[in-house]
């Protein structure tokens, strides 16, 4: 439904990749890349930290069947590498390519207002994580509650309107169905009390 490209702290940088644990002595590093093709980040050019004051440029990458290999701009040595280890890598907004029809960067999901079908605000939607089955949409409740974990999903996430600032979102049943049982729960428990 959307690529896995995500906001950092700056709005107009997205994170598009990671570095991983170093590959090998002569200063290859694991990459671990969100754009849609894997091997498209090195097409972004220079790439900067989370900070945005380090440019990063990947001269190269590779796949193999258990990781994706880049070869870093004046990275030579192992030691060098591991010093990358877990570096963010991003991107300025302007850089990607428009997004096609029904499809979304996260960086744009990020902020926008989570409503119900009927209009009411449920939330912010603070994060979209993907933890290997499909992408999760995290919701701040405008109440402060526990954050939501919704399936992104058509089901769950019917529209999306990212000129607008929002989204419609159907939380699943058994969010609802867990409150109900509480209420009942209590219902019950003030009943036995009042046999006492």
């Amino acid at each position: 439904m959307g690529s896995k490209t995500d906001r950092g702290g700056n709005q107009d940088l997205v994170l598009v990749g990671e570095i991983g644990a170093a590959q090998g002595l002569k200063g290859e590093v694991r990459l671990r890349s969100f754009t849609q093709d894997p091997a498209d980040i090195a097409a972004y050019g220079p790439l900067r930290d989370e900070a945005g004051i380090k440019t990063i440029e990947i001269e190269r990458v590779r796949a193999t069947p258990k990781a994706l290999i880049a070869r870093i701009k004046g990275v030579g040595t192992r030691e060098a590498a591991e010093a990358l280890n877990r570096t963010k890598l991003y991107v300025a907004r302007n850089a990607l390519p428009e997004a096609p029809e029904d499809e979304w960067y996260v960086a744009d999901l990020i902020g926008l207002s989570a409503v119900s079908p009927g209009g009411e605000v449920l939330g912010t939607v603070t994060a979209v994580h993907n933890f290997g089955a499909s992408d999760i949409i995290e919701v701040a409740p405008s109440d402060g509650g526990t954050p939501l974990l919704v399936a992104f999903t058509d089901a769950a996430v019917p529209k999306i309107d990212v000129a607008n600032g929002q989204l419609v979102l159907i939380p699943p049943q058994e969010i609802e169905a867990k409150e109900d049982a509480e209420d009942s729960d209590a219902e019950t428990s003030c009943a036995d009390d009042s046999e006492d």
